[in-house]
């Protein structure tokens, strides 16, 4: 299925909606959109395989930009509104952009990129974009190929690696996705165009436009946030009678700390399937959530890579508690150092054997690293598998301290860090020291910046100091109004090691 067929059989019904505005964009109307920006692109001279980057907010013409590549068989390079001009144009050079679509709000971003990436070609919507596709027929370009997404991983511990599908191997334009059926199958989502399906998250990540652009396929209805917010996103479901949506935990971190009769006043019923992923979720956390929403909460373990998928409904995390589920995509093994095979029970690096290797954008050696001898590909995350084949993630290989000898994975601590009631989020870091080589750290953004101090510390290490071994307990607790985390819920600790360590180089 194809927004193309419901184009001609449901015309008028809504593809997208933007939740705040309440604009709305029917399947006629997104369809003649994307022919139009098709036509646009071969005549600024693309092809197919030809990459564009793509600047922008969440709004409705993401998904006009999304489909006009799909018509188009072009390469769209979605690139986070975060970034800094130098990494944009990083980004814009390395997946080799031949132009960029983007909005006047990054207008001053745009303006400081380097000469190379100033010069590409630019649609602005909102600053004449619309004008110049005005003028492009509504019907399809006559050349029609499937076109690819080219995802950027966050860059969380150094440059994003560009991530860049095989091309399909049906040309029709109409060929479906995998996650139709993941959706279908699943998490029970109707294809019959009933669907509801609620996006809190930017849409330039990849769990974001994948299954929005999934719902379309189905015939469904998109809800778009332009920005996530707790008490609006709980008004959204309400308003629009949201049935499907996808999260991150941070999503229900921030939710869950609402006030009682703000989560309790709206009207929840509809919703019949929430899916998180991206970031791994607190038991306490994700045990809340079962209790409030009831046993309609997905998780599923997988990266923008495509290698590999676990998955995990309510009831199989009630039986495996902390468990991202098992393997529906792949075969997962979870191996030592030297590669060799971990028994069950065991933590070790998560590799997935798979039909679907994968290969980092022109960068051989990253792709090296994260190949086993066998094929098989890791995500860099460690972990463990139970009995009954379940995962269980502990954390990211790189995010793990070493003080005196001891190999501590930090996101332990975060855990219980966001179980407290005080707390609205925490990062857990290892900070150079002359003595240990690394000390523990938390950085912690507080509900309220009013209690932070020293009786919050005080109350946080006694909070943990009943649960944590001597060694892992942080020694410094470094307050702060908010941390440097995606919206997809990654957090970028690169950012706050690079604080520490700059500090410690002034103080030696």
């Amino acid at each position: 299925m194809h927004p193309i067929q419901f184009a001609e059989s449901r015309p008028d019904h809504p593809a997208i909606i933007m939740a705040g505005s309440g604009e709305t964009v029917s399947y006629r109307a997104l369809d003649e959109a994307a022919n139009r920006l098709a036509h646009w692109l071969r005549a600024q001279g693309l092809k197919d395989g030809d990459a564009f980057g793509v600047l922008m907010q969440n709004n409705a013409r993401y998904h006009e930009v999304y489909w006009a590549s799909q018509r188009a068989g072009t390469v769209l390079v979605p690139i986070s509104t975060h970034l800094t001009a130098s990494e944009i144009a990083y980004i814009l050079s390395d997946s080799d952009a031949k132009l960029l679509i983007t909005t006047p709000k990054f207008d001053a971003i745009v303006a400081d990129l380097p000469v190379a990436s100033a010069d590409l070609p630019a649609l602005t919507f909102g600053a004449g974009g619309e004008e110049a596709l005005a003028a492009m027929p509504a019907h399809p370009i006559a050349d029609q190929s499937v076109g690819r997404v080219m995802l950027y991983s966050s860059g969380t511990t150094g440059r994003p690696k560009g991530i860049l599908p095989a091309p399909p191997e049906d040309p029709d334009v109409k060929a479906p996705s995998p996650l139709m059926g993941l959706a279908t199958m699943g998490f029970g989502i109707k294809a019959d165009g009933s669907a509801r399906y609620l996006s809190p998250a930017p849409l330039y990540h990849a769990a974001p436009l994948g299954w929005s652009s999934a719902i379309h396929r189905l015939g469904g209805t998109v809800v778009i946030m332009e920005k996530f917010d707790p008490e609006d996103a709980l008004a959204a479901i309400e308003k629009y009678r949201i049935n499907c949506s996808q999260w991150v935990p941070t999503h229900f971190v921030r939710m869950l700390k609402l006030p009682a009769d703000a989560r309790s006043q709206y009207d929840l019923s509809s919703h019949e399937c929430a899916i998180h992923a991206a970031a791994p979720c607190p038991a306490d956390i994700k045990r809340a959530m079962i209790a409030w929403w009831g046993p309609i909460i997905f998780e599923y373990y997988a990266g923008s890579e495509g290698n590999g998928m676990t998955l995990c409904s309510s009831a199989d995390w009630v039986t495996h508690q902390g468990s991202v589920g098992r393997a529906i995509l792949g075969i997962i093994h979870v191996c030592d150092d030297d590669g060799n095979e971990m028994p069950v029970g065991k933590e070790g690096v998560i590799f997935f054997e798979s039909p679907y290797p994968f290969q980092y954008h022109k960068d051989d050696a990253k792709t090296k690293e994260a190949t086993h001898p066998k094929g098989w590909t890791t995500l860099g995350d460690i972990g463990k598998l139970d009995s009954d084949g379940f995962l269980y993630l502990t954390d990211r290989r790189s995010n793990m301290i070493i003080s005196g000898g001891v190999n501590i994975y930090p996101q332990e601590v975060e855990n219980l860090l966001v179980s407290h009631d005080k707390v609205m989020d925490a990062a857990v870091i290892g900070a150079p020291c002359p003595e240990m080589g690394e000390q523990v750290v938390a950085v912690v953004q507080p509900v309220s910046m009013d209690d932070a101090g020293d009786a919050l510390q005080a109350e946080l290490t006694g909070y943990l100091s009943g649960v944590l071994g001597r060694l892992k307990m942080p020694r410094i607790f470094d307050f702060r109004a908010a941390l440097p985390r995606e919206a997809n819920g990654k957090l970028y600790k690169r950012k706050l090691k690079d604080e520490y360590q700059q500090a410690a180089r002034q103080e030696g």
